[in-house]
This record gives C-alpha cells, structure tokens and sequence, in this order.
C-alpha cells in the first residue's frame, strides 16, 4: 500500500537534529584551519595562504557576530546553532576552494572568492529559515563570516580581488533569495501563508516555546460544529466524576494548538474527569489552545440538561472482523470503546463517528464512541469512511448497541483513582498520568484505564489487559491521544521508552484504589454541541502535506541549477575582472 502524504510528511521529521554544543564546533574550526596552515607549507613560496586567516578567524568572527545581530532585531537564535552554522559553512568553502587543485594552485583565488560567495548565499537561506523569513534583515548577519574572509583575501591576494569578491557575494546573493522565491511559492499560492515563516515560527516554538505557529494555523482553519457526548456520574459523599468524549483531535504537537486538550478540560471541570479520545483525525486539530475554552463552555451548558438515573448493565465485549467493542449502557446512554489491536489502532475520521452516533440514535439519545487509541505499529493515516475497517466499526457498533438496548438495567456503582507517574513528556507520558474508572453492576466490575498519552507501543494493552482482569471481571485500556507528548515526531507511544513492566504495578495500584472507592451511583448523559470551534479544516493537513512533498521533489533540481547558474556567472566576472 502506499505511503499517504500526510505520513510521508511527519517521516521528514527523522532529518531534524539538535546542534552539537559550542565549544566542539570551534574546537573542530581550529583544528582544521591548522592543518590548512601545515598542508599549505609547502606552497608558501608560490602563493602565501593561511587556512587560519581565511577560514577560522571568518568563521569565529560569523559565530560571535550573527547571534547578537538576530536577537537586536528581536528573532532567537542560539549559540550552539550559530556555531554549527560557521562551521558547517568553512566545510563548504574548504571544499570548493581546494577544488582548485584540480586545475593549478593559479585557480586558488577564483575559488576561495566562490567559496565566500557560496557560503554568503548558504548563510542567507539557513538564517531565513531558521531565524527570520524577512530576507532583508538577515543579509547582515548573514555576511558576517563572508565578510571577514573578503578581508582575509584583501592581504592574501590583493584590492581587486576583494572587488571580484563582492561581486560574487551579489551573485550568489540573489540567487539564493530567488531560490527562497520558489520554495515559498506554492505554500503561499496554496494557503497564502510564507512556508519560511512558519518554519521561524516551528523553531521559535522549539527554542523557547513560542505558540506563533498558532497565528498560521487560524489562517487556514475553519470552523466546525461538533457534538461531544458526556457521562456525569454522581456519587453519595464522593467526589462527582465525568466521562467524556470530544470529537476534536489533541494535535498538533507539544503545547500548540489542542495538544494538551485532556489536561486542559480536566483542570476546568469541577469534577474528576477522563477525557478519552473520540473521532477525529488530525483535520480537526483546534488552532489554538484558546478554543478548548468553547469546549469547556459547551460541557457546562449540557450540564442544564441532566436527568440522572441508577440503571446500568454489565459491560459485555463484541467483535467484528478486526475490531472489537467494549460496550456498556447507562440508562438511556451507551459507552462503547473500540480497538483494533493487536492490528493498528489509529485514528478514526470524524463521519464514521457520526455515523455510529446517528444509527444509535434509534436507541439512545447519547452515544458515547471512544477510539482506544491503543496500538501503535508505525506512523499511519486515519481510518476513512467506506473502507473495510471503517465498516466494521460500524457494523460492530451496531450489534452492540442492539445487544445493550435488549439488556437489563441494574443499580451500579462507581470507582475512581488517578496516579501522577515519574514519567517525562519525552518518555510518552503526558501530565495526567493514568486514571481508572471502575464500574460495579450485577457483582461485575469493568475498569476503564485511560492513559494520558498519544497510542500504545504495539503489545503493552496486551500484557496489561491480562494483569488487570486478576483483579476485575472486564477491562479496556484507552490513551487520551494527547499530543503534548510529541514534538519533532508524531511516534511516541506509551511503553516506547518504559517498558510496561516498570509501569505496571502503579497501573494495578491504581485500579486497586478504584476498586476500594466504589460507591452507589446515578448516571446523567448529555450531549453538548461544541460550536463555532475554529480547527485546521478537512483535508487540510492533506494538502498541506501534498503541497510540501511536491515542493520537496523540485528543491534539489532548482538548488543545483541555481548554483551552477552562479558557478558560471562568477567565472565570467573573472574573466571580465581580472
């Protein structure tokens, strides 16, 4: 099968890294222009030449020169990545000036003048992409390191040559801000957003956790109205709890847009309160963290409708094909939990939840769908409506709300416990912890353990499912798909970097703690309608990705015709000039 674009488009992710520390670049710097000066001894007596002069002092001088300069303007750059820069460029202009050699030491000063030229026009781009996408402001720093080479070069060679020199530094100049020109052209006619700035905004947000890259985000959004099913329990001298399911996605990443939406609308509500992950896929990322708030207006305003009842039945678990359901009626609600695993258990699109929501609407008022979110394979796309997998959730679904509107209704109870785990973001494991909610009916007792974390490392709800049902009858393991757990990449599911058996035993703590907390309980079903939520928009994150791999195809062929152009234009001006 093919790999979608919008998969295609996180995979690039694997190319980011993080800059080594600064002392070890200039160590690097000059080391190599001292084995420059030993290597070029022995041509003393036909051309004096200094590895140090020409490539370690311009690269010390970039390094020292380009953070302040960005900063004064108000854009972030740090010194590691500085350094990396300086030294990335003398690697460039060392190899295009010993090229030289090929033809004659003659050729050297026509090279070293490439070189800077070169590196100027390098310097351009990585600043424009890194720092700030305005190309004016970036020309200073940006000839720092070239700058003081054309000086080095002024006492190696001599007056004209430096004239020479900033002649190709206007060439090489341009040619990079046109190839900017390209890059940028297709995000811009597409979305008409500058693909560099969003890139300065990505890095902002990685340096010092700016939420700019919001600001792009509202530009191509457009709003939806969902419906968010909630499950309010009450409890005799217990602190009341909320079980529901919001039909937005917890994306991008990190603390952008609805990243942290569980944490968000838990700590707003009152109650205890577990926020699994519904349908929807990464089109219905929330643009800003601002807007969880109209979802946490509408939760309060369903709360006008309650009408509670002590009826639930025992959960029972039904499968289709692929997927599996764990289902459970609550007096004129129903809760179902979906999973796939151990086949990829992935997102699924928006419609096939309201499609299920809407067949079930023959039974029940509420239905509550929930995508356990619970096996990860490998990086993949949502689930689509009218493929196979699509119909066996729905179908599944069916059958199980048929089965649950047959079923009897009991007096139940309900158990809660949460544990904050010594876990890091980077480890997979978002600030709620796992929370557990136990449901006793008919002397069964059904956990529903729900991980603040974006998936599940293929094989760990295995392994925990069969701990867990030692001490309860029925059981699900769910993650939030809370995206505040991903950064560069979007794999990084739980039990990836801790294994489930360092984890497990506070997992069975907790249910245990759910258990001894039983107590009667009322069910109140709601549905709130989540109004003028402001998201990417459908098949956004499509195009954008279609657009970005598109361009990517033609970066290389253009970047190489644009220097070959300025290659041949600086041998002409030599021609002409010297």
């Amino acid at each position: 099968m093919a790999i979608a674009s919008d998969v295609k488009l996180g995979q690039l992710t694997k190319y980011l890294f993080t800059a080594p520390s600064w002392p070890v670049s200039l160590l690097i710097l000059v080391i190599l222009g001292l084995v420059i000066d030993g290597a070029s001894a022995r041509a003393w007596v036909y051309l004096p030449f200094s590895g140090t002069l020409a490539f370690t002092i311009p690269a010390i001088a970039g390094f020292l020169l380009t953070k302040p300069i960005i900063e004064y303007s108000g854009k972030t750059m740090t010194w590691n990545r500085s350094a990396l820069l300086a030294l990335a460029c003398t690697i460039f202009a060392v190899i295009i000036t010993f090229a030289s050699l090929a033809g004659g030491i003659k050729y050297l000063p026509l090279f070293y003048g490439i070189s800077l030229g070169f590196i100027f026009g390098l310097r351009l781009f990585v600043l424009v992409a890194i720092s700030d996408y305005r190309l004016p402001r970036m020309i200073l720093p940006a000839i720092t390191q070239s700058g003081v080479g054309v000086l080095a070069g002024f006492f190696l060679f001599s007056p004209g040559w430096a004239l020479f020199a900033i002649v190709l530094h206007i060439v090489f100049g341009l040619g990079f801000a046109i190839l900017v020109w390209l890059i940028e052209r297709p995000l811009y006619r597409a979305f008409h957003i500058r693909g560099l700035a969003f890139v300065n905004a990505f890095i902002a947000n990685m340096t010092d956790g700016s939420k700019s890259m919001e600001n792009f985000f509202r530009e191509i959004g457009e709003e939806i109205y969902v419906p968010q099913v909630c499950l309010f329990f009450r409890r005799t001298k217990k602190i009341p709890l909320l079980f529901t399911v919001p039909n937005l996605h917890p994306g991008p990443m990190g603390e952008i847009g609805g990243g942290n939406l569980p944490m968000v609308i838990h700590d707003h509500m009152e109650e205890e309160t577990l926020v699994p992950h519904g349908c929807a896929s990464h089109d219905f990322n929330l643009v800003s963290e601002s807007e969880i708030g109209k979802v946490v207006d509408a939760i309060e305003r369903s709360k006008n409708d309650r009408i509670y009842g002590q009826g639930a039945t025992p959960s029972s678990r039904i499968s289709c094909g692929t997927v599996q359901i764990l289902y459970q009626r609550f007096g004129d609600s129903i809760l179902m939990v979906s999973t796939r695993s151990p086949q990829m258990t992935e997102d699924l699109d928006y419609s096939i939840g309201l499609a299920i929501m809407a067949e079930g609407h023959r039974w029940f008022p509420h239905v509550a769908f929930v995508d356990a979110h619970n096996c990860m394979t490998d990086l993949s796309s949502a689930v689509l409506p009218a493929t196979l997998t699509a119909t066996e959730y729905q179908h599944g679904a069916i059958q199980a709300m048929q089965a649950a509107h047959a079923a009897e209704l009991h007096a139940f109870s309900v158990g809660y416990a949460r544990e904050r785990l010594p876990y890091s973001r980077e480890q997979g494991f978002g600030d709620l912890g796992v929370q557990v909610m136990v449901v006793e009916t008919c002397g069964q007792k059904t956990a529903y353990v729900l991980f603040d974390g974006n998936n599940m490392a293929s094989g760990v709800r295995d392994v925990m499912l069969g701990k867990i049902l030692t001490l309860v009858d029925a059981a699900e393991v769910m993650t939030t798909d809370s995206h505040v757990v991903n950064t560069l990449t979007g794999k990084n599911p739980v039990g990836q970097e801790v294994p489930v058996d360092v984890f497990l035993p506070a997992v069975l703590r907790t249910v245990q703690a759910a258990i001894d907390d039983l107590g009667t309980a009322e069910c109140a079903a709601t549905t709130a309608q989540c109004e003028h939520v402001v998201v990417f928009g459908s098949n956004r994150i499509s195009q954008l990705a279609s657009t970005v791999n598109a361009m990517l195809i033609f970066v290389a062929p253009l970047s190489l015709a644009m220097l070959l152009l300025a290659f041949f234009l600086s041998l002409a001006a030599y021609v002409l000039m010297v």
